[in-house]
């Protein structure tokens, strides 16, 4: 059958087997572990090195460098506008719906400490700071995408000021960019593995036990998810002139990599290929989808507001509405600061709870749901980054429009990007 060629297909079908291995057989699910991890890890390997390429020879083939600084400016006009959105929204429906209400939480010492572990605020500072690598080699190796950014865009604007001189370079790294991606495209048919490895793991660790506690607040989460999804991107992909719903279908592959793996950093080497098939330009493309993975985070910020009020209404604290604009505020900032830090929801959480009246202890009560939640903040964010990615390219005539409607429309397109 032709639809078992296709990969997402293969993801979903291991995504649901994990998901029953996990619920019947718990302690063989929970040594699942390393197949997830173990692919994560290896995409992960290619992406700095991805990442560095293609901004470097999208850099390079710009003749006029203040128009990267105005890609720069208008990403981040964008980032701050759709993610304080993001947080709004969030912070509506949480006290529209409370699903914290009523149940009256007192905090153990079991509890404080636990939510220790996670209480560890990352500075503005901190942040800037840890953007600057040790070495220039080693910022491809450190894992941290602002690192490859900062790097990627000084070597390119180098690049581009050497002129003729420097095309030996960018064929050079254009054809490497080409061996990174066959390499990515190698690891892709491991995917349905790392899928059920990931989720067998997650039900077997977790249970349906941890879902059934938290069920409203994890309900609430997805639903809001959606609604910002449907109406807020889809409205945004609607002024470009484009369909959300054709772009969902276009990227369904990554999707379901997300969702198997709950990591979208594994799904970004094939949305940069796919955004620059679909007719952005390689510099916008090298640009904003990578810097969206650190200042362009929809999915969290509609988690994070609405954990942080979730738990101020668990444990009876009462917040005044200028207190809830204060979380929101602080959220605004925190969450840039730990985008990149392994279990960053915690530490962006404790980094905002520990300057509000909200318990910093209470973190203890989202711990068994959190790898629930990592799916629908992942599948959020990636979205979120691939319509930033198309409307900044749109504000700069970057964007091919025929080709990108014919492209989405599953039509043969007649131009390249």
């Amino acid at each position: 059958m032709k639809l078992f060629r296709h990969l997402y297909v293969w993801v979903l079908l291991a995504t649901v087997a994990g998901a029953v291995f996990g619920g019947f057989f718990p302690a063989q699910a929970m040594a699942m572990k390393p197949l997830g991890d173990g692919f994560v890890s290896l995409v992960k390997m290619l992406i700095g090195p991805i990442i560095f390429c293609t901004i470097v020879t999208g850099i390079g083939q710009v003749s006029d460098l203040r128009k990267v600084g105005r890609v720069g400016l208008k990403a981040l006009l964008y980032f701050e506008v759709v993610t304080t959105l993001a947080l709004v929204v969030g912070l509506v429906v949480v006290n529209w719906v409370q699903p914290g209400a009523g149940r009256h939480v007192t905090l153990s010492v079991a509890d404080l400490t636990q939510a220790g572990a996670y209480a560890k605020p990352t500075s503005v500072v901190g942040f800037l700071l840890n953007v600057i690598p040790t070495t220039l080699p080693g910022a491809l190796t450190s894992g941290d995408i602002l690192q490859v950014l900062l790097v990627a865009v000084l070597f390119g604007i180098a690049v581009a000021r050497l002129g003729p001189r420097a095309e030996p370079l960018l064929h050079l790294l254009d054809l490497v960019t080409k061996v990174l991606m066959g390499m990515v495209a190698l690891l892709m048919k491991l995917a349905p593995l790392a899928a059920f490895g990931a989720i067998a793991y997650t039900m077997g660790s977790q249970g349906a036990g941890a879902l059934l506690a938290l069920g409203r607040l994890i309900l609430c989460v997805y639903l809001t998810m959606f609604v910002f999804i449907a109406v807020v991107l889809g409205a945004i992909m609607r002024l470009n002139g484009l369909s959300l719903l054709k772009f969902l279908r276009y990227i369904r592959e990554e999707l379901f990599l997300v969702l198997g793996t709950s990591s979208s950093e594994s799904a970004l080497p094939g949305m940069m290929a796919k955004l620059e098939n679909l007719g952005c330009s390689k510099s916008v493309v090298g640009l904003v989808l990578p810097s969206g993975y650190s200042f362009n985070l929809d999915g969290t910020c509609i988690y994070l507001t609405m954990a942080a009020i979730f738990l101020a209404q668990a444990t009876d604290t009462p917040l005044t509405l200028w207190q809830q604009v204060g979380v929101l505020t602080l959220l605004l900032l925190t969450s840039k600061g730990a985008a990149a830090v392994t279990g960053g929801g915690f530490v962006t959480l404790s980094a905002t709870l520990s300057s509000t009246p909200i318990p910093v202890a209470s973190l203890s009560l989202l711990v068994g749901i959190d790898r629930f939640m990592s799916e629908a903040r992942a599948l959020t964010n990636l979205i979120g980054n691939g319509v930033a990615t198309i409307t900044v390219a749109r504000w700069e005539n970057e964007l091919d429009l025929p080709r990108a409607k014919k492209v989405l429309a599953g039509e043969p397109p007649t131009s390249r990007p």
